[in-house]
């Protein structure tokens, strides 16, 4: 339950991050980067009684029965949570304090903003296993029925739409939506990395059996100890591996500063380590 409850906090934590990306940035300068949000921007310069929130809130119902109809019931509880919870977000901030027109002049500082806040929410979102649904759903079914990349198809639908920004609201809005949907894909990938980042420590000191207790007992992390001989001194040795946090490795290197500060030790970046005690392999 405890679990549960933090990946929650964390998807709504991702999820106002996207709102506010969407509200404030993107919207209020027709920049349509692909999605659902963006297709909803769209159709909001042809039907502007209706609030973007609304048509992204109509859209994501839609594209649920449409994933029911042609992909079944494999959708999770969190990704059905995320695109209703989104597009309601986007629908209260609509309420509550309209924006009449753009926050700033500079458009491009403007799409910077929003694609950089909106991509966090996104990447927070990744990492707690859902996902906003949406056109993601589209490209499930092009990749179900045409064998098309999951990846590709997604581009291609974003594509498609930055297309039609750039016929309702002129082809420097559609450069920038596509400006937009690039800088996107890379920034997601980026911080959903930046997330889940470890580090792999491998350390070579006499004062190991001191360091397997600290790793063990204060960090409370797993070690795997391995038997070595130096090739100049022809010495038997230990070397320990571990993998840890960035906090934790902080803790361990002045630690072993302390004790031994003739220690060896060798560090370097996971991009995403799973398993007891990181995120679970399911």
């Amino acid at each position: 339950m405890k679990k549960i409850l933090k990946e929650y906090i964390f998807i709504n934590l991702g999820l106002v991050l996207v709102a506010l990306g969407i509200f404030y940035f993107l919207v209020p300068n027709n920049l349509a980067v692909g999605g659902v949000s963006g297709l909803s921007i769209i159709i909001n310069y042809y039907l502007p009684q209706l609030p973007v929130g609304l048509i992204m809130l109509v859209l994501n119902i839609v594209l649920l029965i449409i994933g029911f109809i042609f992909l079944g019931a494999g959708f999770g509880i969190k990704t059905i949570y995320s695109s209703l919870a989104l597009s309601g977000m986007v629908w209260v901030l609509e309420n509550i304090y309209p924006l009449g027109e753009p926050l700033l002049e500079d458009k491009l500082v403007q799409l910077i903003f929003g694609v950089f806040i909106t991509a966090v929410g996104m990447a927070i979102v990744f990492n707690q296993d859902a996902s906003t649904g949406g056109t993601d759903i589209i490209a499930k079914i092009l990749n179900k029925y045409f064998h098309l990349n999951i990846g590709k198809a997604l581009l291609w639908v974003d594509i498609f739409i930055v297309a039609l920004a750039g016929m309702a609201f002129g082809i420097g809005v559609g450069i920038y939506a596509l400006l937009g949907v690039l800088m996107s894909g890379f920034m997601i990938d980026y911080f959903i990395q930046g997330f889940n980042i470890a580090k792999q420590v491998v350390i070579i000191s006499k004062k190991s059996e001191i360091i397997k207790s600290f790793i063990v007992n204060e960090l409370e992390r797993g070690a795997t100890i391995y038997a070595a001989k130096g090739a100049f001194t022809n010495e038997e040795k230990e070397v320990i591996t571990t993998i840890i946090g960035n906090r934790e490795f902080i803790r361990l290197k002045k630690f072993i500063k302390e004790i031994d500060p003739k220690a060896f030790i060798m560090v370097s970046n996971m991009h995403e380590i799973l398993g007891e005690g990181f995120k679970d392999l399911d």
